[in-house]
Formats: C-alpha cells, structure tokens, sequence
C-alpha cells in the first residue's frame, strides 16, 4: 500500500524537526513565519512564557495583493519596526519548514535591513 502524504503534512514535519532545535527566549525570541497561497504572517514569540511579543501580516496591513514578495518584505519591515518599538534587536529565524526562498526569504531580508539580527 502506497501512503499518500500531502506537501503540506511534510512541512509540518519539516517544522517540528526544526522546533525541536530551536527555542525563543526573553533575550533572543523565535521570529516564526506562516505563508498561505494569499497571505504572509510574522509574529516574534517568547517560547519560554509563551507569549506573542510583535505580530504583523499583510492582512493586517491592508496590502491589496498579500501572497507575493512585495506584501512579505512589507512584513518583514514592519515586524522589525515592532521589534524595535520593543528593544528586540536579536531573534532566532524560524521558517516553519518553508524553504529559504520566495517570500519567506523577501521577509527575512527586508527584516534584516530594517535592524533584525539573525
């Protein structure tokens, strides 16, 4: 019997591997990603509390078009905008079993060039 297994059920073991390695604290939090077909989310996270310390998407920024690198480097800005609204300069990249390609590496860079260090 053939087990059939969705593209997405693999990321999702993808991203438990990388979880299990790495880890956000109060001092360096987990920059985590979540990309659908229309949308791109960011949300820096304190694993240890278990609190959302900075979320942006472009839902929430009101991008007329929010599935494509335009929309991800918006949100890679304006995450790092509220990091450093926060006095979060480092965080720990998490790409949730995505490549580093596309929109999840338009995010990290715009990120990058907006004061994040990872």
């Amino acid at each position: 019997m053939i087990k059939k297994t969705s593209s997405n059920s693999l990321r999702e073991k993808r991203h438990l591997r990388i979880r299990n390695k790495i880890s956000g604290t109060a001092s360096c939090p987990r920059l985590s990603v979540y990309r659908s077909n229309s949308h791109i989310h960011a949300q820096i996270i304190d694993d240890e509390k278990g609190v959302t310390l900075a979320s942006a998407s472009s839902v929430n920024l009101k991008l007329k078009k929010g599935g494509n690198v335009e929309a991800a480097k918006a949100v890679g800005t304006e995450i790092a905008k509220q990091a450093a609204a926060k006095k979060i300069t480092n965080v720990v990249f998490d790409r949730s079993g995505y490549l580093y390609h596309g929109r999840v590496q338009a995010l990290a860079e715009a990120a990058r060039a907006a004061g994040l260090k990872f």
